[in-house]
Formats: C-alpha cells, sequence, structure tokens
C-alpha cells in the first residue's frame, strides 16, 4: 500500500520540494514530480541552482527522450511517463492519477488559504479509501 505523507507549514515550499529530492536522491530513488505547468517551471529553475557545489539531475517532458530516459527526477503532468514508480512529490491541486502504483506520495502543501483548503480535500480522499496518512508540520522542524 502507497506511504502517504503530506508536509505542510513549510515558508518556501519549492525549496522544501528541493531538499526532499536531495534527501531521495540521496536513498538513490527515483521520483516523478507533478503539479501545474508554471510550479513545474519554477521547480526547474530552482532545481539548477539549489546548491552551489551540486546538481539534482533532473528533466521535464519538453526534454529529448534519451535525458527523460536517463534522469532519476522526472517533472511532469504524467507521474508514470519514465517509469518511476518509487516517490511521488504533488505540488499540484488535484489527486495525482493512479497514485496507488507508487511506493511514496508526499503532498506539500501550500502555506495559503487555496493551498490548504486543496489539500483538506486531498486528504478527505485518501482516507476515504483507507490509507494512513503521516503529518510533517515543518514549523516545528528546522530546514536543513
Amino acid at each position: 500500500m502507497t506511504r502517504i505523507e503530506f508536509h505542510f507549514n513549510t515558508s518556501e515550499r519549492l525549496l522544501h520540494t528541493c531538499r526532499l529530492v536531495r534527501k531521495a536522491r540521496a536513498q538513490n530513488l527515483r521520483i516523478a514530480v507533478v503539479g501545474a505547468p508554471a510550479t513545474l517551471k519554477q521547480l526547474d529553475a530552482e532545481l539548477w541552482r539549489f546548491q552551489d557545489v551540486s546538481f539534482l539531475a533532473h528533466c521535464t517532458a519538453q526534454d529529448p527522450p534519451e535525458i527523460q530516459r536517463a534522469s532519476p527526477v522526472a517533472l511532469g503532468p504524467d507521474p508514470h511517463a519514465r517509469g518511476i514508480n518509487e516517490v511521488l512529490l504533488n505540488l499540484g491541486d488535484e489527486v495525482p492519477d493512479d497514485f496507488e502504483r507508487f511506493a511514496r506520495l508526499i503532498e506539500i502543501v501550500s502555506s495559503d488559504d487555496h493551498g490548504r483548503f486543496q489539500a483538506r480535500v486531498r486528504w478527505k480522499h485518501y482516507k476515504s479509501l483507507g490509507f494512513e496518512i503521516l503529518q510533517h508540520d515543518l514549523s516545528k522542524v528546522p530546514e536543513t
């Protein structure tokens, strides 16, 4: 069964996403990231400048097929397009299609009213399907 986590109360949503990608890559996991096109474009830029001394290899749906096949991190509308089934990061408002195919789903909740409302809708959906949900209140944890 998919492990579902909600990460909320982060002051920097995309920066937190970069940290999660870095952590998952350190564990040699492959990651799919879904969300609105504008959000994914911002994340793409953030991943390029996240750390001065390293690069978080990733691809977008616009990259050539050979780059997409080689990339351990895929940003795009279809979480299954690259055959990744380990970690799914959701930056969008909707429940990702076929999220159950992933070992782990992480919902990164925006701190604005709209983001919190949409997260509550997704939370209720997952609970109605019988999933246990882990919560991570990021206001209580120093971000590194």
